[in-house]
């Protein structure tokens, strides 16, 4: 994080205290739910197959998103709906998605997501809510036996990431902080998967890459930078759940669902972790206790964090975010990985912010 969270107004966060028709209907779903991830039965919580449907782009990485898949609080708290999981590997892949209209919901780095809004023809997406900060979870890890012991070390060297993600940007700032040009690097462009064998195979010297394969590199490697540290330093990145113009025209009442079982994942995995970490442990097929060492490498904001002046903001009043996603689309222009970077003002626009706080309180 680049700033202290102790200045953030947190506000009420009472259900009762507003909108209590529609809360009350959602609080009787979302006690499901929670008594669901307390339990650890998982449950059946299929649709009950009506002709409304959310298609949700996720990432096998630890964050609130999987504890909502696995304990199925949005299929709970919409029983009417039919709610896909999509599974993906990479930001560029989730931008094609949302191009190709194959998906309503999706998780996006910040980085991918500046690049979707760059150009003459923008994707017709906007951000809804924010999963989590990148802090230990992303980080640059160079082979113990390459010789490599600090990031200056890269020139002449092979990296790899997966190209148009928030590792990829974090790579990019890390070699502009240490005076090392992204041509003074042979870059390579993997997915984690094929990552972890190029680097079993020693194919390459180091990789900038994300939870879990980040810590089976970490298992042979010397780390040499994080994206907490390249945060800190005025870069950071941010995982971002986005969504369709489309659904926000059709269907935005089920969007503020979603951000509600989304801020009951964020709350359960401060107040539970133990039953969190054994909710992502069975999507990632992991130990609970990996999973709960991994949780604790990322940044989950709170609920009223993710609306404050901080972060996303609120209706009528964006938040900081505006400034990150618009500092790194100016970035990845600079190093011509864009043509051109969106305006502050395009940023602003692909902020969906219409129920905040109100929807994730």
């Amino acid at each position: 994080m680049t700033r202290s969270a102790t200045r953030i107004p947190t506000g009420p966060t009472d259900p009762a205290t507003r909108r209590p028709t529609r809360r009350a209907v959602l609080a009787v779903a979302l006690a499901a739910a929670s008594a669901a991830v307390t339990g650890c039965s998982g449950g059946d919580g299929g649709s009950a197959g009506g002709a409304r449907r959310l298609r949700i782009g996720y990432f096998a990485f630890p964050s609130g998103d999987l504890l909502v898949k696995n304990r199925k609080l949005l299929e709970k708290a919409l029983p009417e709906y039919e709610i896909n999981w999509i599974r993906f590997d990479s930001g560029a892949s989730v931008n094609q998605a949302f191009i190709g209209g194959s998906i309503d919901i999706g998780a996006l780095g910040s980085s991918p997501f500046a690049r979707g809004l760059s150009g003459s023809s923008p994707i017709p997406y906007k951000v809804a809510f924010v999963l989590d900060v990148a802090g230990e979870n992303e980080a640059l890890v160079a082979r113990a036996d390459s010789g490599i012991s600090d990031v200056a070390d890269l020139a002449g060297r092979t990296v790899a990431t997966p190209f148009a993600s928030t590792s990829h940007y974090s790579l990019l700032a890390a070699l502009e902080q240490a005076g090392v040009t992204a041509s003074d690097v042979k870059l390579v462009d993997l997915q984690p998967q094929a990552i972890l064998a190029a680097w079993q195979r020693k194919d390459i010297d180091a990789a900038y890459v994300w939870l879990p394969t980040l810590e089976e590199l970490r298992a042979s490697g010397t780390q040499l930078v994080s994206s907490k540290e390249i945060g800190g330093s005025g870069k950071p990145t941010l995982d971002l759940a986005v969504v369709s113009d489309e659904l926000i025209s059709r269907d935005p009442e089920a969007i503020e669902v979603w951000r509600e079982v989304e801020a009951e994942a964020l709350r359960r995995i401060r107040s539970d972790p133990g039953g969190s970490a054994e909710a992502i442990a069975a999507e990632l097929g992991i130990s609970a206790e990996d999973a709960r060492t991994q949780l604790s490498q990322g940044v989950f904001l709170t609920p009223e964090e993710v609306a404050s002046a901080e972060w996303l903001g609120t209706d009528g009043a964006p938040g900081e975010l505006a400034d990150y996603v618009t500092d790194t689309g100016r970035f990845l222009a600079e190093q011509k990985q864009i043509d051109t970077a969106p305006s502050r003002q395009a940023v602003r626009d692909a902020l969906y912010l219409k129920g905040l706080p109100d929807g994730v309180a």
